[in-house]
Order: C-alpha cells, then sequence, then structure tokens
C-alpha cells in the first residue's frame, strides 16, 4: 500500500518581469530664490485684483443702468414694508385686493404728510420771516460782543451780498435749474416703475423666486435657494429696522423742538426722519439744520441746545437703538457702516451712501450663511441602462 501523499503538481517557472527604470525626480524649481511667503502673497495679489476689476466693471454697469436699478431698490424697499400688511389682509381678502388696499393706505398716508408739510410752511411763513429778520439783528449783537468782537453789522452786510450775487448771477441759476428738470423726471419715473414692480412683487414674489430657481441645475438649487432666502431676510430686517429707527429719532427731535419752541418744527421732523435713512451722517446733518433755523429765530441759546441734541440722539442711536432694532438682522460693526457710507457717497453721491450699508448688510449675511455646511443636495436621477 502507497502511503505517499498526491503528487504535488510542478510550479511553473517564475516569469521575471522586466525592470523599468524610471528617472529621477527633478526636484521643483524654486523661482530663483524668491520666498514661499512672497510668492503666496502674489498669488493672492493677482486674485484680488481680479477681483477689483470684476467689481469696477459692475459698478459701471450698475451706474450706466442707474434708472431700473433704482427702481428695483425702490420696488424691494416698499415690498419689505408692506409685505407684513399685505400678508395680514390676505388672510381674509384675495391676494389682489389685498395688495391695492395697502397700497391705498400707504399713498394716503404719504399725500397726508406732505400736505400737512406744506400747509405748516405757508402758515408759519410770514411769521418766521419777521423772526429771522430779528434773529440776523441778535446775531449780529451777539458776534460783535466777546469773546467774537466782529464788526457791527457783519452778517447783514453778508446777507446783503449773498442777495447781490444771486441778483447778478441769476440766469446762471435759472439755467441749471431747468437743466435739472431732467432729473426730477428720472425720479418720478423711477418711482413710477418702483410702484409697478413692487406690485408684482407683492403679489406673486414666491412664484417669481420658485421660476427662477427652476432655471438653474438640480444641484446648485438648494445654494441659490439659501442664499435668496437669507438674503431677503436681511434686507427686509434692515430697512424695517432702518425705518423704525428714523421715526424713533424724528419723534424724538420733534418733541425737542417744540419745547424749545424753534419754528418749523413739523418740515425738520420730516427732514430728520428722511436723514435718518443714512446711518450715522444723516441725523447730525439735519438737526444742523435745524440748529441753523434756531440760530436766525431763537438767538444762540437755543442753537446750542439743539446742537447738544445732537450728541444726545447720537448716542440714543449707536447704543441704543441700532444694536436693539438692527441687531437681530444685521450684524455689523459700526466701523463697517461709517466705511460703507463714505465709499458709497464717494462712488455713488447720496444714492449711494443710502445703497452702500444694506449692499454689504446683504453681502455678509450671504457669505456667513453659504460658509456654514448646508443640508446635502439631492443626487440627480440617473437614466436607465441600455439593453
Amino acid at each position: 500500500m502507497d502511503t505517499r501523499g498526491p503528487a504535488r503538481r510542478p510550479r511553473p517557472p517564475a516569469v521575471r518581469r522586466p525592470r523599468v527604470r524610471t528617472p529621477p525626480a527633478r526636484p521643483s524649481p524654486k523661482g530663483d530664490g524668491v520666498p514661499p511667503g512672497l510668492r503666496k502673497a502674489a498669488g493672492y495679489t493677482w486674485r484680488l485684483l481680479l477681483i477689483g476689476v470684476a467689481a469696477y466693471l459692475v459698478v459701471m454697469l450698475l451706474a450706466r443702468l442707474e434708472l431700473p436699478v433704482v427702481a428695483v431698490f425702490l420696488a424691494l424697499v416698499i415690498t419689505s414694508v408692506l409685505r407684513p400688511a399685505v400678508d395680514l389682509l390676505a388672510r381674509a381678502l384675495p391676494r389682489p385686493l389685498a395688495v391695492l388696499l395697502a397700497f391705498l393706505v400707504a399713498i394716503a398716508l404719504v399725500t397726508g404728510v406732505l400736505t400737512l408739510v406744506g400747509t405748516t410752511v405757508a402758515g408759519e411763513w410770514s411769521r418766521l420771516n419777521t423772526e429771522l429778520h430779528g434773529g440776523l439783528a441778535r446775531l449780529d449783537d451777539w458776534l460783535s460782543g466777546a469773546p467774537f468782537h466782529l464788526r457791527q453789522g457783519a452778517v447783514t452786510d453778508f446777507r446783503a451780498k449773498l442777495g447781490d450775487f444771486v441778483d447778478a448771477h441769476r440766469s446762471t441759476l435759472i439755467s441749471a435749474a431747468i437743466s435739472s428738470a431732467g432729473r426730477v423726471v428720472e425720479l418720478v419715473t423711477a418711482a413710477a416703475l418702483a410702484v409697478f414692480c413692487s406690485v408684482f412683487f407683492l403679489h406673486s414674489g414666491d412664484r417669481m423666486w420658485a421660476w427662477a430657481e427652476r432655471q438653474l441645475p438640480v444641484r446648485a438649487r438648494p445654494v441659490w435657494g439659501r442664499a435668496g432666502r437669507t438674503a431677503w431676510r436681511t434686507f427686509a430686517g434692515y430697512t424695517r429696522g432702518v425705518l423704525i429707527v428714523a421715526a424713533t429719532n424724528a419723534v424724538l427731535v420733534g418733541i425737542a423742538l417744540t419745547v424749545l419752541q424753534v419754528p418749523l418744527a413739523l418740515p425738520l421732523v420730516v427732514l430728520e426722519f428722511v436723514a435718518a435713512l443714512v446711518p450715522l451722517i444723516g441725523s447730525p446733518i439735519a438737526l444742523a439744520v435745524a440748529a441753523l433755523v434756531a440760530l436766525a429765530a431763537r438767538g444762540p441759546v437755543v442753537a446750542l441746545l439743539v446742537l447738544g441734541l445732537i450728541v444726545v440722539i447720537g448716542q440714543i442711536e449707536g447704543h441704543l437703538l441700532h444694536p436693539l432694532v438692527l441687531g437681530w438682522s444685521v450684524r455689523i460693526h459700526p466701523v463697517v457702516i461709517a466705511l460703507s457710507v463714505t465709499g458709497g457717497a464717494v462712488l455713488g453721491g447720496v444714492l449711494g451712501a443710502v445703497v452702500a450699508v444694506p449692499a454689504v448688510s446683504v453681502a455678509w449675511a450671504v457669505i456667513s450663511e453659504l460658509r456654514t455646511p448646508g443640508p446635502t443636495p439631492p443626487e440627480p436621477d440617473h437614466p436607465p441602462p441600455r439593453r
């Protein structure tokens, strides 16, 4: 009996693979002795230059399309203000009727305020003219004493020279006023276009945004949806907050001017409300105008009190109203607000100063939202394989 196990199969001879000699890796060039830090700084520099050129081209394009841009901005402001009222009325009325009713109430309110201001100015004009003449005489006496010791009648002479200058350049001033009439026509056109756009934004703004999202790729829709919702929430919160702050400032200024018996208190209150829409710098400018009126009508003591009111209103606005009203929607530093207003005024004048802060706020809110991880976008449906 054979006790040996099964015969082993002979192994095939090992096939030796030819060795392929790889050439040694060449050291990467060091850029002629350029330090790595400088190389990284150069990389960031040309990227920032490209971003700056793109931003400049966008600003130039918006400047050329100033009329539709202003109209859309005003339409968004109107929509953010009237949207809560329209949503509330739409619970009991059809949506188109709710939009119409909200617009009628807003137009009646604005027209009533402007009519009241015009009536007040017309009623107080004669009394104000008399007080201005007496105020100029008191101002002459005050400046001629200590510590100024100016020549008696300096203010009266300056007023006479100013009148002579206006009479000498009357034709130039008239031609400048006529040339600026085209600007008024553009503003009226922008206001009409803004009302037209805001009607559709209030009536079917959600459907318009949903249609715009459907035009994007499937994987890009969640990102654009988050960005759009954040931008609108920030813009609407900023607009409503600024209106609340401006109204509070106007009420405080109106109470102070009424107590001090400064003439034209109501027009100055409206001026304060409009100027306070530009953060940090609008309210002091309006109060400076009120101080000039108080100086001419009530004397230097009342004017100094109005100037002190500038400091008080600034402290209340900066340390109380802005953190309470705007803190939940706009989280940017006051230094950034001041620089944004200044840069916007340099680039676009008064309009740029008004638009700068909401634009920076919306941009920062969108960037902060997109930096946080969101839900994973759904995978696109793949077609079945062909047989």
